[in-house]
């Protein structure tokens, strides 16, 4: 993606917007139901997504704009990280509605064998999603009724 297109004033916010969308997103978020989303990497992602936003706007850094101005004025209504957290749900149901036996849902289920490392431990895929889950305040059975389900995570 070429920087001057961002900083254009002959393009629209509306054509940021859609590149945004079409471009910039879907590659970021390639694969992002399988992320543990960590705090260094939350961090990541949330500047990335201001630094396209505060470079659509023609805003620098030096202006010392909020973030929350700047999302305003683009007319940015779900964040980045929003988005990951729906995909993660959305296929966290996909595999549990999924019938035994299916390679995803034994991969899902499986634990390694063994001892784990001394210290504390890493946050796992599953912990996370558990996490997501009290968020929303989603229980563990929810994910069989498809529609409902859908309607809890967005």
């Amino acid at each position: 993606l070429d920087y001057r297109l961002l900083w254009d004033r002959d393009v629209t916010p509306k054509t940021k917007t859609h590149i945004y969308h079409a471009i910039v997103k879907s590659t970021i978020t390639y694969a992002a139901e399988t992320w543990c989303l960590k705090a260094k990497t939350v961090a990541k992602l949330n500047s990335t997504e201001m630094d396209f936003w505060r470079r659509s706007a023609r805003i620098s850094r030096k202006d010392k704009i909020r973030n929350n101005i700047i999302k305003q004025k683009m007319n940015v209504t779900r964040s980045l990280l929003d988005d990951i957290k729906t995909k993660q749900l959305q296929w966290y149901g996909h595999v549990q509605r999924m019938e035994e036996g299916r390679l995803p849902k034994e991969v899902m289920k499986w634990r390694p064998p063994g001892r784990r490392k001394r210290g504390r431990p890493k946050l796992t895929w599953a912990e996370g999603i558990r996490g997501l889950m009290g968020e929303k305040g989603l229980m563990e059975e929810d994910w069989n009724d498809r529609s409902n389900w859908r309607k809890k995570i967005i």
